[in-house]
């Protein structure tokens, strides 16, 4: 028997409680890409490299994908509110993980604070320059280039940061955000601007229907927390969605900054330690999340969600579930494919970020090529008697804290008026 997981099927065909934990899964999992690529870069080209590479990744896609976002969840503005609500919906502040608190003193005034900073919990142990490179160097610009897709006016600088002075100081770091028109924004980057050309930017996702029950946007008061289980069916897919574009995105500037300093084959060495190290964890994760197992249909089932898989209107596949083994089929015409992103670097002599992702699912899985031409590459996933060993990229995108960060449910979320 052969069943067909049909291409749009992967978010929608979920529950909405199912999809509810998945959200902030998929948030935490684009904030540990890095955690699978700085250290390969680090060894490449040296601390301040993956620091300027990780600036630039972040300036050029989240300026993109918060407006999305925006778009999506009908909370456009130009207002604190607005980047506050952007920034609870970013890979780059996974609830809980990245533990942002938030005080509204006026549309044009703010402060925001991390109770708990998983990212920080990460690099401590490495000593203050690795703190330093993070929390000074690298979230100067990146913080700035997330509010600046609100309000081109806008300035983000702290009050305190780390290094923590005393070791244990807390909260880990507070900021302020003010919007002055007096003030006069940098000028687009050209790695910004580059991504702005990408089919990403404009892919068209899953319209969100009214009418389900439960939100369908968020408009309205800023939240203390955003409780996904408060979200519509037709919004948490859209959501969803979303988030795993914000991965893609993310990754495309990975790119850029990498290429600008070494060769294409250094570079997609690279690019391929970093999806591998991330696949893996993420089927792990989601794996455990939705309570699966290592069967072939919960294998289906995760390459259905999976990043690197999904949304499908970026990433056309179809996957098959033929009883003794599951075959994927890779198109290479889809948006994915004209941006050069995360499949392209999957192929025949490349199936290791494959094998990590089902390998996340069950260590007895593995892919096998069927066929590669210039149309797709289909690969089947076959069980074998004897578990794999973890990858060693895997391996280092556990160091993070966030491979074991358990999500709490903090009950009903207060709203957060100007003071």
């Amino acid at each position: 028997m052969v069943t067909t997981v049909r291409t749009g099927a992967s978010f929608e065909a979920l529950s909405r409680e199912d999809l509810a934990i998945l959200v902030p899964e998929l948030l935490l999992c684009g904030q540990l890409i890095d955690r699978s690529g700085m250290a390969h870069l680090i060894s490449a080209f040296g601390r301040g490299g993956m620091a300027a590479i990780a600036i630039e990744e972040w300036q050029a896609s989240s300026p993109w994908y918060t407006r999305r976002m925006q778009r999506a969840l009908k909370y456009e503005g130009d207002d604190v509110v607005t980047i506050f609500k952007g920034l609870q919906l970013d890979i780059g502040a996974p609830p809980q993980f990245m533990d942002f608190r938030f005080r509204v003193d006026d549309r044009d005034h703010g402060e925001f604070w991390l109770d708990h900073c998983g990212a920080l919990m990460d690099v401590e142990p490495l000593g203050d320059e690795y703190v330093t490179a993070m929390c000074h160097d690298i979230e100067d610009p990146t913080f700035d280039a997330t509010a600046l897709a609100t309000n081109p006016h806008t300035q983000v600088r702290p009050i305190h940061r780390p290094p923590r002075r005393p070791e244990d100081r807390h909260p880990h770091c507070a900021w302020t955000v003010t919007i002055d028109p007096a003030y006069v924004p940098p000028a687009v980057e050209p790695h910004t601007e580059a991504l702005g050309r990408t089919a990403a930017r404009t892919v068209e996702l899953s319209p969100i229907v009214p009418g389900g029950g439960g939100r369908d946007d968020y408009s309205g008061p800023l939240l203390s927390d955003v409780r996904f289980g408060d979200f519509s069916h037709s919004a948490l897919v859209r959501i969803a969605e979303e988030v795993c574009l914000q991965q893609h995105m993310l990754t495309l500037g990975f790119l850029i900054g990498v290429r600008k300093r070494t060769d294409e084959a250094s570079a997609s060495t690279l690019l391929r330690k970093q999806l591998t190290g991330i696949a893996g964890l993420t089927s792990e994760r989601l794996r455990n999340a939705l309570g699966l197992s290592g069967t072939f249909d919960d294998l289906a089932t995760i390459l259905g969600i999976h990043p690197v898989l999904a949304p499908y209107q970026y990433v056309g596949r179809t996957i098959e579930n033929r009883d003794d083994h599951l075959r994927l089929r890779i198109g290479r015409g889809s948006g994915v494919d004209i941006d050069g992103g995360w499949t392209t670097f999957i192929d025949a002599d490349h199936l290791g970020p494959l094998d990590a992702l089902v390998r996340g699912v069950d260590p007895h899985f593995s892919t096998r090529l069927v066929a590669e031409s210039p149309d797709a590459l289909v690969v089947d996933v076959i069980r074998e008697d004897t578990p794999a060993r973890e990858s060693k990229d895997v391996q280092i995108t556990r160091f993070s804290s966030g491979a074991e960060f358990v999500f709490a449910d903090r009950g009903i979320p207060l709203p957060l008026t100007v003071l």
